[in-house]
């Protein structure tokens, strides 16, 4: 690899880019705003003022939007879903998994789901 080439990548690395780019991205899909730059630039003011605790980060999902979520995991309504589905939720939403500690058998109540993934949203953001 050209050393050009691995400056780049490291450059890309090292500001997380990739990831920015994919939240924007997604944020973008989300809401698909009538304005896209416009959009992206406020979309960025947030990050910057979430980081200075000045305000919140972009929301990729509101509460209804994590709770039609959670819902169509707990099929069967019995008001939890297992650790395997909330892994897999979180990896659909491009969430880290990493610092889950969760035995087999622990039940996933739709308020520890809407706290972990509002956790890990504020994470993702946050690395910015």
């Amino acid at each position: 690899m050209a050393a050009g080439e691995e400056q780049s990548r490291e450059y890309l690395r090292r500001h997380r880019l990739p990831e920015l780019l994919q939240h924007l991205g997604a944020l973008l899909l989300f809401h698909r705003p009538e304005k896209p730059r416009e959009f992206l630039i406020q979309a960025l003011e947030r990050v910057k003022a979430g980081r200075r605790a000045e305000g919140e980060y972009p929301d990729l999902m509101d509460e209804a939007n994590v709770e039609a979520m959670f819902s169509l995991l707990d099929v069967l309504g019995q008001g939890h879903i297992t650790p395997v589905q909330y892994r897999e939720a979180l990896k659909t939403l491009g969430l880290s998994t990493e610092d889950l500690e969760l035995g087999d058998d622990e039940n996933i109540t739709l308020e520890v789901f809407k706290e972990g993934v509002k956790k890990r949203m504020l994470e993702s953001w946050a690395v910015y």
